[in-house]
């Protein structure tokens, strides 16, 4: 195995630092024209995002697989007895051997571990970079042409954000963990110039050169609002305490008094979540009951100047002042808990370095569970390009689910309207237009639980009425309804990877299913959670939703009206639930229109212009007047209408 690994590490290397594959071409198309500061890079616009959480996505190399001492200093504190890998092919919620080794005891913040959504975040699957190289094909096909990965930082965890290293790639997506360890181990993280290249960089700057030769756009996720308990300048503040030239990184609120039998060592965590200690800001803003966006900047310099050069390695990974081999930006999560001061700095760094950088920030909650955040503060062209857009889909959720009740077609249009209020049209272009994510349950499981309110009550042991098995045909049919209308209307759209292919799961650990591809045999679905009867769910690819995205993707790449295009809606019929809207330029228009009713309606569209019209997506008839428009439209059914000549 060593030998093998070195061989792929001197093959990744050379692949990456010389760019030998890479023609001039691709490199021109991936550099582009330099891009204002305040302006998002015309690129984000034209994407369809893909979402992939590594450690769920394949396991394409079982040999670099998770270990008990790869995983300490992550939840919940121990490893439990008789710890193996989980099977990725097993029930979901069929308890692990080593279940029983955890159950009733006290994790790293105090709290027994109880329920599933605890016992499953000591689960690994092990997905790998190896996977994503194997599964190129598939995406290609597929026709995404940007990928989101979730943090690849090096981290104990499943999901990565608490980090015991940001400047490397995680050592079990690589090809040989304990080389990478021994690496990092002789390095000293403070000083740039010590940092190498383990195997699983070197890996994952040959996935970002796979990706940027089939045209696809590759961004990382970032959390630098925290960090994991194993996170080396952390260690050093818990060993040295006060005396530690990394103390006023953290928020720590007393240090342990030596002359004293008591502990009195106390810090900030995210949210209180004390395995994620927060980064110490000028100020502290309290966002306990209200999030708000605030001014300042990272109290230690020492820090800023470490992220920075953690984010310029990756966009330039070769340091020769061509961005080509690096990265295409960074997707920055709890970014309202971070000052703008910083961000803004921040964004003046990263374009100093490549000018098509995209930035993207998570963008949530003012105050759960009704009151998402304006992002307008951020999308001024000082701070981010654009933020995942959940203000987007809580409205479309609402009216094509009816969830948690029915709103009118007017209403909707309102609340869509309201959405613009405010935000640049270049960045209302660059948005994320998220359905569903490693945060959210999956889009048909959101959609199948109508009855509650956007993300609230999403996981069975907090709601025992949560249905967690296959979503039925109604759903699909609203979930097809919401995927015409996020791939017609304004924005970016974004696939959390798994949706295309049938997948369902509440909210958060169940969300990160093993990905079902079709060469696998997975065991049928048929344990509760909470013990309770449920139905035998088979789990397999769906092809036939598959292909539903594959042409969505298709009409989008297609058709650059339904980027760049105007919006205007031109039918809001409360009466007969139908909503029609016109993405349209001086030469070509584009309609999309939804019957959201119970019951097949005929639908009379005005047109822009006097040519022929075709539905591209299901082949409806389309009867033409004098700049008019008729078809039939079955109940629950959104369609594209395009003008072909």
């Amino acid at each position: 195995m060593r030998i093998f690994s070195l061989m792929l590490f001197v093959v990744f290397s050379a692949g990456i630092f010389f760019s030998c594959q890479q023609s001039q071409e691709v490199q021109e198309e991936i550099v582009g024209a330099a891009t204002p500061l305040d302006q998002p890079p015309a690129w984000s616009k034209d994407v369809v995002w893909y979402q992939i959480f590594p450690e769920r996505f394949r396991n394409g190399d079982p040999n670099n697989d998770p270990t008990p001492v790869d995983m300490e200093g992550s939840y919940p504190g121990f490893i439990p007895e008789d710890w193996a890998i989980t099977p990725w092919t097993h029930d979901w919620y069929k308890p692990d051997p080593f279940f029983e080794h955890l159950e009733g005891k006290v994790d790293m913040a105090g709290y027994s571990i109880r329920h599933f959504s605890q016992l499953s975040r000591s689960r690994r699957y092990g997905g790998d970079l190896k996977g994503v190289m194997d599964k190129m094909d598939y995406l290609e096909d597929l026709g995404v042409t940007a990928v989101y990965f979730n943090p690849l930082n090096d981290a104990p965890s499943d999901h990565k954000y608490d980090a015991r290293s940001w400047r490397h790639i995680d050592r079990n997506f690589g090809p040989d963990p304990v080389r990478d360890a021994e690496m990092m181990d002789a390095e000293n993280p403070a000083d740039p110039s010590t940092w190498q290249w383990t195997t699983a960089d070197s890996m994952f700057l040959a996935v970002v050169d796979a990706f940027h030769q089939r045209g696809i756009r590759v961004i990382m996720d970032y959390s630098f609002n925290h960090t994991g308990v194993a996170f080396w300048a952390w260690e050093d503040i818990l060993e040295n305490q006060s005396d530690s030239k990394f103390k006023d990184w953290y928020w720590v609120n007393s240090f342990d008094n030596p002359q004293t039998p008591e502990n009195e060592f106390d810090y900030h965590g995210w949210f209180g979540v004390k395995d994620l200690p927060e980064i110490q800001e000028t100020e502290y803003a309290d966002h306990s009951q209200k999030v708000v966006a605030f001014e300042g900047d990272l109290k230690d310099v020492a820090v800023k100047d470490h992220i920075f050069s953690v984010v310029k390695r990756w966009l330039d990974p070769n340091g020769d002042g061509d961005p080509s081999d690096g990265v295409d930006g960074f997707r920055l999560d709890v970014a309202v808990e971070m000052p703008l001061g910083f961000w803004r700095d921040f964004r003046k760094h990263v374009r100093s370095i490549n000018t098509e950088t995209y930035l993207v920030g998570e963008v949530w909650w003012e105050q759960w569970p009704d009151d998402l955040m304006d992002p307008a503060p951020f999308l001024e062209g000082d701070i981010f390009d654009a933020v995942m857009h959940y203000r987007w889909y809580k409205p479309t959720r609402h009216f094509f689910a009816q969830a948690p009740d029915k709103i009118a077609v007017s209403e909707y249009v309102q609340r869509l309207e309201v959405l613009q209020e405010g935000i640049r049209p270049q960045s209302t272009q660059a948005l994320m237009n998220v359905a569903a994510s490693h945060d959210s349950p999956r889009l048909a499981t959101s959609l199948f639980n109508s009855e509650g309110k956007y993300k609230v009550g999403t996981e069975p042991f907090n709601n025992a009425g949560y249905k967690i098995y296959r979503p039925d045909e109604t759903t699909r049919q609203t979930q097809r309804m919401v995927l015409v209308q996020q791939f017609t209307y304004l924005g970016a759209p974004h696939i959390w990877a798994g949706d295309e292919m049938g997948m369902w799961g509440a909210d958060m650990g169940d969300t990160r299913k093993p990905l079902i591809w079709p060469d696998y045999e997975f065991d049928n679905e048929v344990v509760h959670p909470l013990d309770m009867k449920r139905t035998v769910d088979e789990v397999r690819f769906d092809n036939e939703l598959f292909d539903f995205y594959k042409k969505l993707i298709a009409i989008r790449k297609q058709n650059p009206v339904l980027v760049d295009g105007q919006l205007e809606f031109i039918l809001a019929d409360d009466e007969n639930e139908i909503l029609a809207y016109s993405r349209f330029d001086e030469e070509t228009e584009i309609i999309a229109v939804f019957n959201t009713s119970l019951e097949e309606r005929e639908v009379q569209l005005p047109a822009k212009f006097d040519g022929e019209y075709a539905d591209p997506l299901w082949g409806k008839d389309i009867i033409h007047g004098e700049k008019e428009l008729s078809l039939n439209l079955p109940a629950r059914t959104g369609t594209i209408i395009q003008l072909v000549q």
